[in-house]
Order: C-alpha cells, then sequence, then structure tokens
C-alpha cells in the first residue's frame, strides 16, 4: 500500500511569487528588463577600458539581474515540475523562459568581452578588495574563452536555445510525463510503475517490466528522435568550440580534469568484477535463481519484510542522524519541514523522480520527492535534504558564487544517505536484518557508482556513433544492452524487454554526461566518511564550511583540510574499497 497523497506535504511557491498573473512577477519582469537595458547601454564594448571600481560596479549589477531573473525562472520551472501535462502551466513556463532569454540576449557581451580583455586587466579588477572574492567566477568563465564563438554566433546560439535545445527537452518531458502504464484496470503513473520492480512477488515484478517496455516502446519513436537531435546539436556545438570531447565541456563545467574523470571511469569498470558482478551473483543465490532477470534487479531480499515507511517516520529518521552529526545540519534542514517548501507525493503530470532546486539566494530552496514509503524513498528523502543544506549554507556567498560544480554538488546529498544508513545499521542487532540492511545498502552504491559509470559509457559510445550517423531505436538498445551486461555481470539474463530502458532517463537529455558526477560523489563521500570515522579533529566544522564555499574553491582545496586529493589515483581506490568491503560481509553472512 502506498502512501495516501492527502496526508503529505506539498510546497508553496508563494516565496517567489504569490502566482502566475501576481502584479509583483509582472512587476519583476519589467524592472529587470529595464536593468539589463541600461547596463547593455552603459557597459556594451566598454569592458576593456573599465576601472577596477568601475568593473565592481558593472558586476554587482550583473548580479542584480542574475539574481531576479533567477528567481523568475525558478518560479515557472517549479510550477512546471509539478503539472508537466496541464498545458496552460506548460504554456506559461515557455513564455517566462522567452522573455528571459529576450532579456539576457542583453547582457550576454560581459562575459564574451570578460574573455576578450588580457590578463592584466584583469589583474587590475582584482586589486579591488569587493571584486577579489570573485576570482574563482572569474576563473570559471575565463575556462571557457578559447572554446568562445563570436559575438554574433553567441548571441544567436543564446536567441534560439528556446526553440533548439530547450524546445526538445520540453518535448522529452511531456512524453514521459504523459505516459500511462496499464495495470489491473488502472493506470499507474511511471513511479508507480517503477515502484512495482521492487516488489517481493517475482510475476509483479516481470509483468510490471513487460508493461513499462511495451509503453516505452509505444513511444521509442520520440525519445530515440529527442536522442538523435540533441547528440547531433551537441556534435556541432563541441565542433565549433573545439572541444577535444563530448564529455570536455561537462568536465569544464565542473572545474574537473579530464584526467580525473578518465582515473574515476577507469577505476570503477576495472572494479565491475569485484563490486556488481560479485554482488548480483549473491542476490542470484539468495533469490534461489540461476539466472536474474532486469526486473529482478530491485527485487527485495528474502526475510525482507518489504517495510513502507509513513512520511513522520522517514522525517524523524532523517532528522535525527543528521542531528547526531551536528547540530547545525539539522537546525538548517529543519525549515524544509516547517514550511512549505517540499512538494512530496506522487500525482499525476507531476515529473518523475526527485530534486532540489537551489532557486535564489535571496529565496530557498525547494525539494520534489515522489514518496512511495519504501526505505530507497527514505534515502531519497536524505539524498535531496542534502541538497537543500548545501545550497541553504552556500547561498551566502551570492548569486555567482553559490553554484557548485556537479562533482561537488553530490557531496551533502550522498553524505546525507550515508549518515542515515549509519544510523539505521546501527541501531539494528538481528543479524538477518542487518543483511538486508547491508545489502540495501551496497545496491544503492552500486546504482550510483556502477550504474552512473554504465549510463556515461552509454553516452561516451552513443555520441561516438551519432558522429557517423542517426542511430536507430534497434542500435540505441543494443548499445543499452551491451553497457548494461558488462556492469551489471554474468548473473544476469536480459530479454529484449530491457532493451528500450535507455529511453527514459532524463538527464541524457537535460545535462548530457552529468551522470559521473553521482560516481563522482559516492567515492568521495567514502573516502570522507573514512575521515569521519577515523576521529578526524574538527571533522563536522570543516565539512560545514565544506558546504558554505560553495562555487568559491575547487575539489583539491575543499578536500585538502581531510588530507584527501581527488588527483590521486590511489584515491577513487578508497571509495570502492568501502564498497567491496560491505559486499566481504555479505559473503561472510553467507
Amino acid at each position: 500500500m502506498t502512501v495516501a497523497a492527502a496526508t503529505l506535504p506539498g510546497w508553496n511557491l508563494d516565496d517567489l511569487y504569490p502566482g502566475a498573473d501576481s502584479p509583483e512577477l509582472k512587476a519583476d519582469l519589467a524592472r529587470v528588463d529595464a536593468m539589463a537595458t541600461a547596463f547593455a547601454a552603459a557597459y556594451a564594448g566598454r569592458m576593456a577600458e573599465l576601472s577596477a571600481e568601475g568593473f565592481r560596479a558593472a558586476l554587482a549589477d550583473y548580479e542584480a539581474i542574475n539574481e531576479i531573473l533567477g528567481r523568475i525562472l525558478s518560479f515557472a520551472q517549479l510550477r512546471h515540475a509539478t503539472a508537466v501535462t496541464d498545458p496552460e502551466v506548460a504554456r506559461f513556463q515557455q513564455n517566462i523562459a522567452e522573455k528571459a532569454t529576450v532579456i539576457s540576449q542583453k547582457t550576454l557581451f560581459f562575459t564574451l568581452e570578460i574573455n576578450r580583455v588580457d590578463d592584466a586587466r584583469i589583474a587590475l579588477w582584482l586589486e579591488h578588495a569587493e571584486t577579489a572574492r570573485y576570482e574563482p567566477w572569474l576563473s570559471h568563465v575565463r575556462a571557457f574563452r578559447k572554446h568562445q564563438l563570436s559575438d554574433e554566433a553567441e548571441n544567436l546560439l543564446h536567441e534560439r536555445e528556446v526553440v533548439g535545445r530547450g524546445a526538445w527537452n520540453r518535448l522529452f518531458d511531456e512524453t514521459l510525463a504523459a505516459m500511462r502504464f496499464p495495470w489491473e484496470g488502472a493506470e499507474l503513473t511511471m513511479t508507480e510503475a517503477f515502484d512495482k520492480l521492487s516488489d517481493p512477488d517475482r510475476a509483479v515484478r516481470a509483468r510490471a517490466g513487460a508493461t513499462i517496455a511495451e509503453v516505452l516502446r509505444q513511444n521509442a519513436r520520440i525519445t530515440a528522435l529527442v536522442t538523435n537531435v540533441l547528440a547531433k546539436d551537441k556534435q556541432i556545438d563541441d565542433d565549433r568550440r573545439g572541444y577535444a570531447r563530448p564529455v570536455s565541456p561537462r568536465n569544464l563545467a565542473n572545474q574537473v580534469e579530464d584526467e580525473v574523470v578518465d582515473a574515476l571511469v577507469a577505476a570503477v569498470t576495472a572494479a565491475y568484477p569485484r563490486l556488481s558482478h560479485r554482488y548480483y551473483a549473491l542476490k542470484a543465490k539468495w533469490l534461489g535463481l540461476d539466472k536474474l532477470a532486469h526486473s529482478d534487479r530491485n527485487a527485495p531480499l528474502p526475510g525482507d519484510d518489504n517495510r513502507r515507511y509513513a512520511w513522520d517516520d522517514a522525517v524523524k529518521l532523517v532528522m535525527g542522524a543528521y542531528a547526531r552529526f551536528s547540530p547545525e545540519l539539522a537546525e538548517t534542514a529543519q525549515p524544509f519541514f516547517d514550511k512549505p517548501w517540499i512538494d512530496v507525493p506522487v500525482r499525476p503530470g507531476k515529473a518523475s523522480g526527485a530534486f532540489a532546486h537551489p532557486t535564489v539566494p535571496s529565496a530557498h530552496p525547494y525539494l520534489m520527492l515522489n514518496y512511495m514509503g519504501r526505505s530507497r524513498d527514505v534515502m531519497t528523502l536524505a539524498h535531496e535534504l542534502g541538497h537543500g543544506v548545501h545550497q541553504r549554507l552556500a547561498a551566502a556567498q551570492g548569486t555567482l558564487l553559490s553554484d557548485t560544480p556537479l562533482t561537488l554538488a553530490e557531496t551533502a546529498s550522498v553524505f546525507g544517505e550515508m549518515l542515515t544508513f549509519r544510523a539505521v545499521l546501527d541501531a539494528t542487532a538481528d543479524p538477518a536484518a542487518r543483511r538486508i540492511l547491508l545489502a540495501g545498502k551496497v545496491e544503492d552504491m552500486l546504482n550510483t557508482v556502477v550504474r552512473q559509470i554504465a549510463f556515461h559509457q552509454f553516452e561516451t559510445r552513443v555520441h561516438a556513433e551519432r558522429r557517423e550517423g542517426e542511430l536507430s531505436v534497434e542500435r540505441l538498445g543494443e548499445i543499452w544492452l551491451e553497457v548494461q551486461s558488462e556492469s551489471l555481470g554474468p548473473a544476469f539474463a536480459f530479454d529484449d524487454d530491457y532493451r528500450i530502458f535507455w529511453s527514459y532517463i532524463p538527464h541524457f537529455i537535460h545535462v548530457p554526461f552529468y551522470v559521473y558526477a553521482y560516481a563522482f560523489g559516492d567515492c568521495l563521500v567514502n573516502a570522507l566518511y573514512g575521515v569521519y570515522q577515523s576521529g578526524h579533529p574538527g571533522f563536522a566544522a570543516k565539512y560545514l564550511d565544506m558546504l558554505r564555499a560553495g562555487g568559491t574553491k575547487r575539489h583539491r582545496e575543499l578536500l585538502a583540510p581531510f588530507g584527501l586529493d581527488a588527483a590521486d589515483p590511489k584515491f577513487w581506490s578508497i571509495g570502492l574499497d568501502v564498497v567491496s568491503g560491505l559486499i566481504d560481509e555479505l559473503e561472510a553472512l553467507g
């Protein structure tokens, strides 16, 4: 039985704007448009001449414009997330995106001209005391300068975004949100259908897998078209900008070196046999199966009571774990439950999955879940709450410096999961129950590390083959089965139904090559948690300072206080050894 939607909290977006037709929203649209027009008139074509004081004034204006635009866009995006199939809501979101594009077009010159300024001028600007703290932001902007196109080309690409990539993203989202999965005379949402893959009854899981596959196949013409168009679009953009590989712009945006990501991918791939292959062989034995079907991947283990957690119990569990680690961490998290900052229930038309949206520093983040009451949903709450806490702590850095690179953005979320898991495990004495908890954690880690690196390899192969021509639904399915077989191992016997499961992954569409950040974050947190367990002096305070840093520091600076370095090839082994050690424990339990 699922948790009744009526008993679960929903968010209220009034802290952003009272409504789509509110005078406050209309006034902000007019105000930010006027600000952008004045900004362009004052500074366009003059950046190379600005004094330190002049640049500081321009930077303050630019940040203020982005703060207001960010608030407006966040409001539209959050409304859309809970009503993706509502045509009026979708139209509003599109109209806001188009208006924001027109406004931001007026300020686009700012970063383009910064990248044409010489280093001496940058050094002069940074002599201003109030500008010096923006050095990380300036360095990040200038990291892209060799990939920058002409002003005319950049303006054209920016202007066409809403009817280009943005429109294809919208088509994908609305297609998935509209999918309904027939089930016993009723229709399930995607979230509800995938929940059936965790049912204790294998026949139910098999039927759910077949039903999901059939609906995904019915929509494959659209999802394959979107995948092909966006991959080609990215190829054209990458070639024009001179990127060496499809992953390169993502690495640059993440402020992480190519070789660090390559080392992560190589380490995880090499570890497949001692991680996922070994674990799923154990799982097949526990389930009494010669081979696992894809629909068995998330099957509960024998003896698992398949418990459903009431929402209040989930909150108590997660908040207790946060508070035991740091009262300040829990205090930062508490407003998400005291105030309408979180949307929890599954509803028709609501986007699937979960996220934490930072909005803007002058407001606060919002969390979205699709809570079904399973233990994985409790961990998802711990995960997204970690993002929310991170975003609240980093907000003091301001609009331009609060954003965290994706490779570090998963740190607080995965750490929150680890705190919650350890709290549950420590409170469990029964060996059989501990085995189930350990197995659940291992599966979560494999989903975060192995599965996401397999996703990364799927993207890498798709983007490489797309250069030679459009990929058919069948070829996309073949690549999917190849990477899944490699990563999950010989314990699985995949049927043809699983070939289409590439088509519902939103990260491939929205943020190409995002997925390795999950594995990066999990391995990083495993290493961090080891430092914490060793009794590192002042760990909690250092950890909170790391979150407060937002986007002001890179991974080497942030990890240095803990004696860690992600550029060290041995670093990834630390995180992977944690997963392997848990599997060792499970093997010992039989």
